[in-house]
Formats: structure tokens, C-alpha cells, sequence
């Protein structure tokens, strides 16, 4: 099977996966009365009752159950997802929009370091075997893994922040916040250290990285640890196959072996955790981005939980939902392209 082909099946069946998250939100709003279901779509609370009942009918909220879902799929798929009252009184869509800068800057900054340093460690860690540099990799790794997400952040900010004074919380400190929601400042992606360079304020991409340095380590320590372990394994066990042996016998290089034979098909497990780790960083950090007060998805999420704000959270699991999908597809893709043994499964 070519890698077109492959690819066009792949997509052909993420389109049921999809199909069945918005089945399964759908049902969760069932457990919600047409009167709680009309609540979503108005702001505060109306002074005419007549309003909800009006709003049933025109939503269709206490038709049939397969007309409520055509509707109900009619309005997501024109980004109709209610009001979200945690956000201001803004739609839901438009709430997601505006985390989702936010939090694409820190996962682009995170997964680069999360991956690279995860894979090297997990190399070195399989080449040394119980040697000072597996146990020491190994020891890193297991700390890591065990650190809460929401302990090392407060340990960091307690540190960097409170106690020595060098790192910032937030997002841009209070100038720069004031500079690039200027009429003056234009913002091209909404992800500051981008926009500063493209509006030629180099301080302002300097401040927003500042802001990065202390989430971005925290999701590199507390996430790092699995990629590390998982490559350690994939490691061992594909240096402990024949064409090792073969390749070796062959007059290779040590470095030959490694970096063109073993880590390549050593990946494949790793591909798959990466585009997982990826989809769930991209879905909003809640504990970083909350202990942090970066204003991401996860930040939304969270406020939307606290205040009960049932159309922002179930709008927020839908895109957790497609983000999943989509990440498992190019992870599909992606080990097509690894091994093109896949392709003809």
C-alpha cells in the first residue's frame, strides 16, 4: 500500500472516532434538563421566563433525541457551543480561540525539550547499562516520574520566583501587557514571543520567554521521565536483536549502529507517547498553566469547573476529543513513515 493510500484509510477512519465523541458529549447534555440545556445560549439571568422556552423551541432542545443531535451538530460545526459565563459572557468558541495562542506557545517551546533531551537520555541510559550513567538517567527518571505536577511548580516558583527573584509568573509582565494590547501592536498570531518579533519589539519576545522558562520546566521534569524510560526499553530490546549483531559483524561503528539502526526503529513507541503528550499539552496543562497563572486552555478549563460553567466544559472536552483524534492520526502517518512495514497492515 503506497503511503497515499495509507494515509487517505487513516482519515477515513478518524471520521467515525469523531462521530463518536460528539455522540458521547451529546449524551452527557442528556443528563441536563431542555430548560438547564437553554441556560447555555442567554447571559445572566433573563427577566422574562419566556425567554428559555423560546430558546427550547429554537434549538430544538425537547425534540426527539436523533433531531436534538442533528441541531446540536448544526451548531458546533458553526461554533455554536453556548456562552461561556466564566469567561465574561463570551461564546464558548471565542474563549477556546483566545487560549489556544497561550497555550500553543508553551507547548512549542515544551515538546522540543520534552522529546529531545527525553530520547537522548533514554539512548545513553541503554547504551551505558548499569553502568553510572543508566543509574543515574534512571534515578532522574523515577524522581521525576514520582514529582506531583503541582508540587515541583510551587517548588520551582518558591525558588526562582519567591526566594532568588530571576523568573517571572504569568504571561508578559505588566508593561509588556500594556504594549501589546495597544492599538499600536498588531497581533499577527496572538502567541507573543512571535508577534514581538514581528512588530520588531525584541523585548517583548524577550519577556515572554522570560514568562515560559519556569512552565516549560516543569513539564519538561514531570513529563521528561516517561520518555526516558520508554526509549531506555525500545532501546534494549533493539539492541538485542540479530541485525545488530549483523551490523556489527559488518564493521560498523559503535555510533553507526546506534544513531542508524537501533534508535530509528527504537522510536516507534516514543512516536506514539510524543503525539499523545503533545495532544495533551495542547489541550490546556491545567495544573501548570493554573500554578503558573498562564492563561492557556487549561487555565479556561479550570476557572470553567470552578464556576460550574457546564457549556465551557463540555466545549473544552470536545476539543480535547478532536485534539486526541488528530494527534493519534498523525501518529499513524508518522509511523508509516518510520517503518514502512506498516503500510500493508
Amino acid at each position: 500500500m503506497g503511503m497515499r493510500a495509507y494515509i487517505i484509510r487513516r482519515v477515513l477512519l478518524f471520521i467515525p472516532i469523531l462521530i463518536g465523541v460528539t455522540l458521547l458529549i451529546f449524551g452527557i447534555l442528556q443528563f441536563f434538563t431542555p430548560e438547564e440545556r437553554a441556560s447555555a445560549y442567554i447571559t445572566g439571568t433573563p427577566k422574562d421566563p419566556s425567554v428559555i422556552y423560546r430558546i427550547i423551541d429554537k434549538y430544538h432542545l425537547d425534540d426527539p433525541v436523533h433531531i436534538q443531535y442533528y441541531h446540536w451538530m448544526t451548531r458546533v460545526l458553526k461554533g455554536n457551543l453556548g456562552i461561556a459565563q466564566s469567561a465574561g459572557n463570551i461564546p464558548v468558541s471565542s474563549a477556546l480561540l483566545q487560549g489556544i495562542p497561550a497555550t500553543f506557545e508553551l507547548v512549542i517551546f515544551a515538546i522540543p525539550s520534552i522529546v529531545l533531551i527525553g530520547i537522548y537520555l533514554g539512548v545513553k541510559s541503554a547504551v551505558h547499562r548499569d553502568k553510572l550513567t543508566d543509574h543515574s538517567t534512571r534515578i532522574v527518571s523515577i524522581i521525576g516520574w514520582s514529582l506531583p505536577t503541582f508540587w515541583s511548580a510551587l517548588i520551582l516558583i518558591a525558588i526562582f520566583y519567591g526566594g532568588l527573584g530571576w523568573l517571572p509568573t504569568g504571561r508578559l509582565s505588566n508593561e509588556a501587557y500594556g504594549v501589546v494590547t495597544s492599538t499600536d501592536f498588531v497581533r499577527y498570531t496572538r502567541i507573543n514571543s512571535i508577534d514581538g518579533l514581528l512588530n520588531g519589539q525584541l523585548w517583548i519576545t524577550v519577556d515572554a520567554l522570560k514568562h515560559l522558562i519556569l512552565p516549560v520546566a516543569n513539564l519538561t521534569i514531570v513529563s521528561i521521565a516517561l520518555i526516558i524510560r520508554v526509549m531506555r526499553s525500545s532501546m534494549l530490546e533493539e539492541l538485542s536483536k540479530g541485525y545488530i549483531t549483523t551490523a556489527k559483524a559488518k564493521g560498523l561503528t559503535t555510533n553507526e549502529v546506534i544513531n542508524k539502526h537501533a534508535r530509528r526503529n527504537a522510536l516507534i513507541p516514543v512516536v506514539t507517547l510524543t503525539g499523545i503528550l503533545t495532544a495533551g499539552l495542547l489541550t490546556g496543562v491545567v495544573i501548570t498553566e493554573t500554578v503558573f497563572s498562564y492563561k492557556g486552555l487549561g487555565y479556561f478549563a479550570a476557572r470553567a469547573a470552578l464556576q460550574m460553567d457546564i457549556p465551557s466544559v463540555l466545549g473544552f472536552a470536545l476539543f480535547v476529543g478532536l485534539m486526541f483524534g488528530v494527534a493519534n492520526l498523525i501518529v499513524d502517518v508518522t509511523y508509516a513513515y518510520i517503518d514502512p512495514r506498516i503500510r500493508v497492515t
